[in-house]
């Protein structure tokens, strides 16, 4: 071990003895000190802008460590991308240079074995590797004092996998530098070795052995999760398996130099390490060997404790998943063989982590529900276009089930015939869905309520009351109710939080016993006795409700609403305004309905103190006397309130796309602050009965998104609390600065000109004594 460090000191000190290390130094330091601060100055220029202009401001409300280290523009992301540039210009002399000089000679005939002459020079490159850490480490340093509670977890583990990158590039350029005598051969062959590790994960990715072999080889985004804070086995192992496999390859390559051995008898041991690493990489890369660790202060990497309860329920009985793939369909190539490793790293591995042994299987198939592509094919057989389209993605045609196969396993119509993923556990299954936006896989709210489903004794169940011309859940207009409550491809729909969503028309039935929610939605007619009759005793006996009206609709809705003690008051609430027409009111949203759920907007609005304002488009207000009821007592709490002093109840015709409407006490205009919506709650048989009433309709309907997230909100307290699942992040405590623009502009001196120039001078120094002796 002596022999070993012996070449390594002086192989470090030879490195610092030629200009390459100390330009290669200095140029990293400028670099690393440049995107630090380009990231630093702006937000400390905005918080001190906000600090004398906004006295309420405390902190931006997201983690500066973040934004500030790993954005775009940050250090590490900058550093990794850039890393390949360094390396070869740093080792491609290690080994080509003794050849060259002749010094290689000496080294072999003296008492020193070959295995150290390999490991003391890679040593020397490793000790040169800390000193680029330690410059990162300085900007981390200087980042602890600038950022209020900086995440240390997260810092050190971005660097953690910032040096087991570079020490694997190293010994790649090792290796190179051993094949040649030539020191530029070298380095261009270190950028190819390396373009091809982050090209070869995706080589051969529709045969199923392989493509785990060559998506382990892949060194592309190996760092990504340390980066991001989350360092596993499986990664810390590649990078010791790629390093320990070059090094082997460069200890093989000086040693067969020396021998007379036949070609194939020197590569059986390069055969073996390959063997080996593949074996080895394969098996800690499956998700029973797998070990994590979140070494982030929020646990960013890490589904949330609602999630892992969840998963925890399933016990050891297995669940299994499968990803049913429409060649046909929208989103075909999310599911195509090639982006498996893709789609079960980017969505499942935070869920196999708790629960290894999940099941996959894949399932691809052909079917359509129109004609258009019998439009863009014409004369040919849905089995010739499969056909045509695989052969255009280079599939067997075979590979793809008929229609009649798959309709026998699931309905792709019912699913629009697009990638969708089917759940199933103890003979129970239900759809986890994709979407089309940018995030395209469920996030972690979908596939828990998905796995939650699976366990539940009864799913929570939301009726629509029909019969009688109201909103319409089957519809896609934009007064109708598809998009919050059946639309599978809304991510936020019912459906896809966990809740089934159907109608029921009370004319001739009671409502299902199986109903945690009853929806009222503007009953254009007046309700049957039949209907009115089942309202009433569903009420009477607790049953959960959610009543939306709309103004001129107060005769049908109030003799409902009676029994609760609240009525539709007469009129239209107007709030004029420079931009919107009188009728599109914004009330705000009242500290009640902020505890309603979970919801990051609400979270965030009661934390601050500040007010959310709603748009409304017509509404009317309420009027309640809690407790009133003859034969119940609610408390009532206003959920949503217009503003005093700008809005008032128009009792008169309101004409909205002709003149101003002016307040007219004379036509019964009443000036005020009213409620436009109410939450009813009272104890009955040992449960809390919860209603509320909306003094408008269109606040759910689909040109309102469902009532955005204070729809989720209501349906969240409606089911008491179980269903939208919310899996909330602690409010990061890394939110602010500690220091001020003129402390930046010092360090944009200091970290940028001075230090530099001092590492210049050292090296200056340093190489023209060097020169003289």
């Amino acid at each position: 071990m002596n022999t070993v460090i012996k070449i390594a000191r002086t192989e470090l000190r030879n490195l610092f003895y030629s200009p390459v290390a100390w330009f290669l130094t200095i140029a990293f330091f400028v670099q690393s000190a440049v995107f630090y601060l380009a990231s630093l100055a702006p937000i400390a220029k905005a918080q001190d802008l906000m600090l004398s202009n906004s006295p309420k401001f405390k902190d931006f409300g997201i983690p500066l460590t973040q934004v500030i280290f790993l954005s775009q523009d940050g250090i590490f992301n900058n550093a990794l991308q850039n890393l390949f540039l360094y390396v070869p210009l740093l080792t491609m002399g290690l080994i080509s240079r003794e050849v060259n000089s002749g010094t290689i000679k000496l080294l072999y005939s003296s008492p020193v074995k070959v295995s150290q002459i390999v490991l003391g020079k890679y040593l020397a490159i490793v000790a040169y590797n800390l000193l680029l850490v330690s410059i990162i480490a300085l900007f981390m340093v200087t980042g602890a004092f600038n950022i209020h509670a900086v995440d240390h977890g997260l810092l050190l583990s971005a660097l953690l996998g910032f040096y087991l990158l570079i020490c694997a590039y190293t010994a790649i350029g090792l290796f190179m530098s051993s094949l040649t005598t030539y020191q530029i051969v070298s380095a261009i062959g270190s950028f190819i070795v390396v373009f091809v590790l982050s090209r070869i994960g995706g080589f051969w990715q529709r045969i199923d052995f392989v493509r785990d072999l060559t998506y382990f080889l892949s060194i592309t985004g190996r760092t990504n999760k340390m980066v991001q804070g989350l360092i596993t086995t499986k990664d810390v192992i590649y990078f010791v398996l790629i390093t320990y496999m070059f090094v082997a390859f460069t200890l093989f390559k000086l040693k067969g130099d020396r021998e007379s051995k036949p070609w194939f008898a020197k590569a059986v041991r390069y055969l073996v390490v390959i063997v080996s690493v593949l074996v080895l990489g394969y098996v800690s890369s499956r998700p029973t060997l797998a070990g994590y660790w979140d070494t982030t202060a929020g646990k960013d990497n890490t589904v949330h404790e609602r999630t892992q309860a969840i998963i925890r329920s399933l016990g050891k009985a297995p669940l299994e998943v499968t990803l049913y793939t429409n060649i046909l369909g929208l989103g075909a190539p999310y599911g195509f063989p090639e982006n498996r490793n893709a789609y079960l790293s980017s969505l499942w591995e935070r869920y196999t982590r708790f629960k290894p042994d999940i099941q996959f299987k894949y399932v691809y198939y052909y079917d359509v529900n129109d004609s258009s592509f019998f439009k863009t094919f014409p004369g040919k057989t849905l089995k010739q276009i499969e056909e045509t389209i695989a052969g255009g993605y280079d599939f067997n045609p075979s590979l793809f089930e008929g229609p009649e196969q798959i309709r026998k396993a699931i309905d792709p119509a019912a699913e629009n015939m697009r990638v969708v993923m089917q759940l199933s556990y103890k003979g129970r299954t239900t759809f986890l869905r994709t979407y089309n936006d940018a995030e395209f896989w469920p996030n972690e709210q979908e596939t828990a309520a998905a796995l939650e489903r699976l366990i539940l004794d009864s799913i929570p169940k939301v009726y629509y009351v029909t019969g009688d011309l109201e909103r319409n859940i089957h519809k896609t207009g934009e007064r109708e109710y598809s998009l919050h409550s059946i639309e599978k491809q809304a991510r936020t729909s019912l459906i896809n939080l966990g809740f089934d969503a159907d109608t029921v028309s009370l004319e001739n039935r009671e409502v299902p016993a199986d109903a945690r929610i009853l929806v009222l939605a503007d009953p254009k007619t007046t309700l049957r006795p039949a209907t009115m009759e089942r309202l009433q005793r569903y009420i009477r006996r607790g049953g959960n409700m959610y009543i939306l009206g709309e103004p001129g609709k107060q005769a049908i809705l109030n003799p409902v609403l009676r029994q609760l003690g609240v009525q539709l008051a007469d009129g239209t609430l107007v709030e004029p305004s420079a931009n919107e027409m009188p009728h599109m009111l914004r009330p705000y949203l009242t500290p009640a309905i902020l505890d309603f759920a979970q919801e990051q907007d609400l979270l965030s609005a009661k934390a601050s103190g500040d007010t959310i304002k709603w748009l409304m488009q017509g509404a009317t207000g309420l009027s309640y006397t809690s407790g009133s009821s003859s034969d119940s007592a609610f408390t009532i709490k206003p959920l949503m309130m217009s503003a005093a002093g700008r809005s008032w109840l128009k009792l008169g015709p309101l004409v909205t796309d002709s003149a101003d409407v002016v307040y007219n006490q004379k036509e019964g205009d009443i000036q005020g602050s009213f409620p436009t919506a109410l939450a009813l709650s009272r104890p009955i048989g040992g449960r809390e009965q919860r209603i509320v009433v909306c003094g408008d309709a269109d606040f759910m309907s689909t040109v309102r998104e469902g009532g955005s997230f204070v729809g989720r909100a209501i349906f969240c307290w409606l089911d008491d609390g179980k269903f939208p699942l919310y899996m909330p992040k602690p409010k990061p405590r890394d939110a602010r600065l500690n220091v001020k623009p003129p402390a930046v502009a010092v360090m944009k001196i200091v970290y940028i000109w001075v230090l530099p120039a001092v590492l210049l001078a050292m090296g200056t120094i340093l190489l023209i004594r060097r020169k003289r002796k």
